[in-house]
């Protein structure tokens, strides 16, 4: 089975640019996660007749937002945090309600979970840098060791963070800086102890390897970027683990989709 990630920093665009479902014919994923989609589904125009298309997205308009296309039918669809969850932790700020902008879709399938994340981003002058780290990053992991409980999770998504010195191309320079702060670090971290794999550090060590670029200075071109867009999967899981890969040559975004292949058994 062959999934895969991709912040797409706005659907339509990616698709008016003609670059979106010539993708996805030519890598032909069983399970395609998106983030940042900046839609809602009838906005879309996205006409792919072999998938069930799953949304989420914010109320507010053209905002951030996730989706997921499957070939496999899930048995439950699960938007946002759950009930239980919402009642523990205050989502709100200056900036909104995070649990109301479209950032978790979560499908059951027969085996496992597939949940697509699109994490609130801390801001460059790190103004939500505390509702990302003590409220955002605490819950969603609770939410994911809740699903686990019922079956293994394979989680994805746009974590806005880069997990260690070889995520970014310039470490130093980017100390505590947003995507680069300890809390932020602490924040994936708390994913590993917790018993979640970084499916792509199972087969790919060291720096070069990146999922997004800032538009200054040709960053893409000099492969001056982040990972900050990851598979994550449950221990039981990690064995069946095929392949993940990240896809740079792909374009149309900021980011570029990563891919994980696993044998369920």
């Amino acid at each position: 089975m062959k999934l895969i990630s991709w912040n797409v920093n706005g659907i339509r665009a990616v698709h008016r640019k003609e670059l979106f479902v010539p993708f996805v014919e030519k890598y032909q994923p069983d399970i395609l996660c998106l983030q940042e989609t900046k839609a809602e589904q009838h906005q879309s125009e996205v006409d792919l007749p072999d998938y069930e298309e799953y949304w989420n997205s914010a109320t507010k308009k053209g905002y951030a937002g996730t989706a997921i296309f499957t070939r496999v039918k899930p048995k439950s669809v699960l938007l946002d945090f759950p009930s239980d969850i919402v009642s523990k932790f205050a989502f709100k700020d200056s900036y909104g309600d995070t649990n109301s902008e479209g950032r978790i879709l979560a499908l059951e399938f027969e085996k496992f979970f597939v949940v697509t994340v699109y994490t609130p981003n801390s801001k460059p002058d790190l103004s939500r840098l505390k509702l990302r780290h003590s409220v955002w990053d605490t819950a969603f992991l609770l939410y994911m060791k809740q699903l686990e409980k019922k079956k293994p999770v394979i989680f994805c998504g746009d974590l806005n963070a880069a997990h260690t010195e070889d995520d970014l191309a310039n470490p130093k320079a980017n100390e505590g800086e947003h995507g680069f702060t300890k809390e932020e670090r602490e924040g994936i971290d708390a994913v590993v102890k917790a018993g979640f794999v970084d499916s792509f550090r199972m087969f790919t060590k060291g720096k070069g390897y990146y999922s997004w670029w800032s538009h200054f200075a040709k960053s893409r071109e000099r492969n001056v970027g982040w990972r900050i867009d990851y598979f994550f999967v449950s221990k039981a899981l990690a064995s069946s683990v095929k392949k993940a890969e990240i896809l740079p040559q792909v374009l149309g975004s900021d980011h570029c989709p990563v891919t994980l292949e696993i044998k369920i058994q």
